[in-house]
């Protein structure tokens, strides 16, 4: 994780808004309140403005005034803690001690760093004779008073949603205090946030070995191995947090979570079912079963739970996204209008609004309403792109950097290193190809284990990038050439034995990772003997295909036309050097063709793969097994050409995608 950058200059509206604190400090609360009155007119919806707002009219004694701001603040900033503890100050102000209780936890389950909320709660508790409450809030207290002042403000601008800023603190001051284990927690979280998990994991794991028992510690970092793919270390995790507290419910859905990613799912599913019974409130839970439901081919069910998730949370874009990609749900009338009118609630959240718009213009689509199928599609892209890091440049240095390093000579130098293993037939492409469909093939014979997306190749890679990361000059792939016999013989190894426990016992196993294309390189030195197939689809409809995608993590360049047209004119460069140093040891399957001829598709990936024609392969919607990408249903079902052409339906709107593409 990079130290975060100097804070930029403070602008016109900050430098007020700094004044207007300086007032309330002050106890100029008239002044005050007309400064935030006169900002508001310029910047109505600014988080800061309405908090000093509702503050001043507080302390004017205008609590009505205040609540109403309040209320207008929670449309806007629904997840901002210090509107709740301003409201629980509010009611406390006019005697109404239950309404002030329930806000003042609201504000500390957003925020747990509150000090006056958890002042008030104590003291709010006490009066209510509520002593067993009252004693945990004083407790949370001495323990806010017992930390050092910059991770106390650390972590206030981290549960503020300032992440840069709260990074800048904490690191500061493990620059003199390196073992501070609060502080150190403090930066993996952070670092959760950023999506930067090989940080997050080393930091936790220092945690846990200066305090073994910090449970709270070993939660995050069970959650962070699930997220990085490591599905059995995080089982192991979470049995050690459930021995220590076999009720919690975090820990029982993280071990329910680390059961469905090992391809435990029925197992996953009894936790996350009890647990739901508990909770039937929670959103999340019906979520998580109707995905689990939906891997295991239960689609009936699987409706069934993600309308549940919406039911308890209307505005729950996730869950009507995952009804949308099913690709076989038709929405009603009823649905569409809910969808409609919570996309334009000013109180949905920004992850909602953005799954609301891919939902809304996979059903628009559905019924032919293609101008505002597009406008949905597109504005959810815009809102993805904008949280997006991705840049188009280091993808495409990447790609010249493998076509230098890994020339026809570099691997014959090298010929003979590696494991001799031939289990692995890695499928690879762009999404939205055909590789679940090839999947699904090569899965339905005996001798061959259909496995899921494994990451770890790109585990590997992360590997040998190594923690200190330099974009303008990448450790790899050049570091491939540094590498001994003996190492990459390792690397193969260890491929080998980490995914053996996705495995049953079949010769063969799938690695379906359409990303892997990029490291072809590296897969052939550590695994020489595997089979690669490479999936490939018409550019037109794989591309738009990607755009109307909107993808769980990962895949950041498919949220803009131009970069998605940029990415496969890439991966094709890119596959045409592999056929040129590496011949006869890539098949490419155009997706059209398989759908035009089966059989002999079917024939020619078994014949390249070294096994025998079987049937069920070609009846592949026949065979039982968990499928998670978004063609799980689409796979379940004999296979059909209709789709083959549905980019023409969005046609005029496609020129940005053809001019990336270098299509007149």
């Amino acid at each position: 994780m990079a130290a975060a950058e100097p804070n930029p200059p403070v602008s016109r509206i900050e430098s007020e808004v700094l004044r207007i604190r300086g007032l309330i400090e002050r106890r100029e609360f008239s002044a005050a309140l007309a400064a935030s009155d006169a900002l508001l007119a310029e910047v109505p919806e600014n988080r800061d403005v309405l908090y000093l707002a509702a503050v001043s009219q507080r302390y004017l004694g205008r609590i009505a005034d205040a609540l109403r701001t309040l209320l207008r603040f929670e449309s806007l900033h629904p997840g901002y803690a210090r509107l709740f503890q301003e409201r629980g100050h509010c009611y406390q102000a006019v005697g109404e001690a239950e309404a002030a209780i329930a806000a003042f936890r609201q504000a500390v389950s957003l925020n747990p760093t509150l000090h006056g909320s958890w002042r008030a709660l104590e003291s709010l508790q006490r009066s209510a004779g509520r002593l067993t409450e009252a004693v945990a809030a004083a407790a949370h207290l001495r323990k806010l008073a017992s930390l050092p002042p910059p991770v106390v403000s650390a972590s206030t601008l981290y549960y503020e949603g300032d992440l840069h800023a709260a990074e800048q603190v904490v690191r500061s001051f493990l620059q003199t205090h390196g073992d501070h284990i609060e502080a150190m927690r403090l930066l993996a979280q952070i670092g959760i946030k950023l999506d930067v998990l090989e940080d997050a994991e080393f930091l936790l794991e220092s945690v846990l070995v200066f305090a073994p028992d910090y449970h709270a510690a070993r939660y995050d970092y069970a959650t962070v191995l699930s997220q990085m793919h490591k599905h059995s270390q995080a089982l192991e995790e979470s049995h050690r947090l459930l021995k220590a507290d076999s009720d919690n419910r975090a820990y029982r859905a993280a071990y329910a979570y680390a059961c469905v990613g090992l391809g435990r799912h029925e197992e996953g599913l009894r936790t996350y079912r009890k647990l739901a019974v508990e909770t039937p409130e929670s959103a999340d839970l019906h979520l998580s079963i109707a995905h689990a439901l939906k891997t295991l081919g239960k689609q009936t069910e699987a409706i069934e739970s993600y309308r549940a998730a919406a039911a308890v949370r209307p505005s729950y874009g996730d869950a009507y996204w995952s009804l949308a990609n099913l690709k076989t749900y038709r929405f009603t009338d009823a649905e569409l209008d809910m969808m409609r009118a919570q996309l334009a609630s000013p109180a949905t959240q920004l992850v909602d609004r953005y799954h609301l718009c891919f939902a809304l213009g996979k059903a628009l689509e559905d019924r032919g309403e293609y101008a505002e199928s597009f406008r949905c599609y597109e504005r959810g892209n815009a809102i993805k792109k904008r949280q997006s890091r991705y840049q188009a440049e280091f993808t495409e240095r990447n790609a010249r950097l493998q076509r230098q390093v890994c020339t026809r000579e570099f691997f014959a130098a090298r010929e003979g290193f590696g494991s001799d293993r031939a289990d692995p037939i890695f499928i690879v492409g762009l999404p939205r190809a055909g590789s679940t469909l090839l999947e699904q093939i090569l899965a339905s014979h005996s001798r061959v284990e259909g496995t899921m997306e494994l990451v770890d190749i790109t585990r590997i890679v992360n590997q040998l990038q190594g923690r200190v990361r330099d974009d303008a000059k990448p450790r790899y792939p050049g570091i491939l050439a540094e590498l001994s016999a003996d190492e990459l013989r390792a690397l193969g190894q260890k491929y080998l034995q980490d995914t053996q426990v996705y495995r049953s016992g079949k010769p063969f196993f799938i690695d379906k990772m359409p990303n892997n294309f990029r490291h072809i390189g590296l897969i052939h030195l550590i695994l020489p003997n595997a089979k690669i197939i490479d999936s490939r689809r018409e550019p037109m409809a794989c591309c738009f295909s990607n755009f109307k995608q909107l993808f769980a993590s990962g895949q950041e360049f498919t949220y803009s036309l131009e970069d998605i047209g940029r990415y496969y004119r890439s991966y094709v460069e890119l596959m045409e050097h592999w056929d040129a140093v590496l011949p006869e040891k890539i098949l490419r399957m155009q997706h059209e063709d398989v759908v035009a001829d089966l059989e002999g598709s079917v024939r020619r990936i078994l014949a390249f793969c070294g096994l025998e024609f079987e049937a069920s392969c070609v009846e592949f919607y026949k065979t039982e097994r968990s499928v998670r990408t978004a063609s799980s249903e689409q796979v379940r079902r004999p296979i059909y050409k209709e789709g083959l052409e549905q980019w023409r339906h969005f046609e005029p709107w496609l020129g940005t995608l053809k001019a990336a593409l270098g299509i007149s």
